[in-house]
C-alpha cells in the first residue's frame, strides 16, 4: 500500500509539473513580442494622383512615392524622409520633378488613448527656380483621442513659393477607424490658411476606405477642396473633386 500511496503521489507531482509547465509555455506564446529600441522601416507607394491638402501635385497624374524612418522606442524620437514625383514646379514655371520631405519628432501617450505627435517638417524642391523659392518649413503639433485627431502645422518660412506668405497654418482633423475585418474608414478635413495671399486660402476634405491585405495597402478615397484658385499648365482645376486609388507597402 506504501509503494501504491508514493506511485500516485509521484503521478501527481508529474501532473502538475506538465499542467504548470503547459501554461507557462501557453503564457510565453501569448505575450506579445518585445520591440527594439530602434526600428527602420521602408515605403513604397504608387498613387492615381498626389493630393496635399487636397491639391494635385502632379497636374491629377499618377506619382511613385517612397521614404525611409527611424525611431526610438523608448522615448519617441523618430525622424525620417520621403520622395514623391511631382509636376507643379513646372506648372508654376519652374523646374525640378521631386519633392524630398525630411522630418524629426517625438510622439507619445499623454494619458490612455490620448497621444501627441509634435516635430518639423521640410519640403525640398531641388533646383525648382521660383522666386520666392518652393522651399517650405513647417512645425507642427498633432494631439489624438483614439482613432481621431487634430494637427495644426505653421511655416516659418514663405509657403510653396508664395510671397509674404511666412506665418501661414493649416488645422486639420483626421479619423481613421476600424468599420470591418480591417477595413479602415478614412475621414479628413483641414482648412489651409495663405498669409497675405486670401484668394489662395482654402478648405479641402477627404472620405475614403483603406485595407491592408499583408502584401500590400490598398486605398480609395474622394478628394475635394473648394477653391479654384490652383490651376495646372493645361488648364484645370487642381483641386477639383476627384478619387484617388494608392497601393503601399511598409517594410
Amino acid at each position: 500500500m506504501k509503494y501504491k500511496t508514493m506511485n500516485l503521489t509521484l503521478a501527481s507531482a508529474l501532473l502538475a509539473l506538465a499542467t504548470l509547465g503547459a501554461g507557462l509555455a501557453h503564457a510565453q506564446q501569448a505575450a506579445p513580442e518585445a520591440k527594439p529600441d530602434n526600428e527602420f522601416s521602408y515605403n513604397l507607394a504608387v498613387t492615381s494622383d498626389y493630393r496635399y491638402r487636397g491639391i494635385s501635385q502632379t497636374r491629377l497624374k499618377p506619382a511613385l512615392q517612397g521614404g525611409a524612418d527611424w525611431v526610438n522606442n523608448p522615448s519617441g524620437f523618430y525622424a525620417g524622409a520621403w520622395l514623391s514625383t511631382i509636376k507643379w514646379i513646372k506648372d508654376a514655371n519652374g523646374d525640378g520633378s521631386i519633392e524630398a520631405d525630411v522630418y524629426a519628432g517625438k510622439r507619445g501617450e499623454i494619458a490612455k488613448d490620448v497621444s501627441y505627435d509634435v516635430g518639423g517638417l521640410g519640403y525640398i524642391y531641388p533646383s525648382n527656380k521660383l522666386h520666392p523659392s518652393a522651399n517650405t518649413f513647417e512645425l507642427y503639433g498633432q494631439i489624438g483621442f483614439g482613432p481621431a485627431t487634430l494637427k495644426y502645422s505653421h511655416s516659418l518660412t514663405n509657403l510653396f513659393g508664395f510671397a509674404d506668405s511666412k506665418n501661414s497654418g493649416y488645422l486639420d482633423g483626421s479619423i481613421n477607424y476600424d468599420v470591418y475585418q480591417g477595413y479602415t474608414l478614412n475621414l479628413h478635413a483641414g482648412r489651409q490658411r495663405v498669409k497675405n495671399n486670401s484668394a489662395a486660402s482654402y478648405t479641402d476634405w477627404k472620405v475614403g476606405v483603406s485595407k491592408d491585405f499583408g502584401v500590400a495597402t490598398l486605398a480609395l478615397a474622394y478628394v475635394r477642396t473648394n477653391t479654384e484658385a490652383y490651376v495646372g499648365r493645361d488648364g484645370k482645376n487642381l483641386g477639383k473633386g476627384g478619387a484617388v486609388f494608392t497601393i503601399s507597402k511598409i517594410f
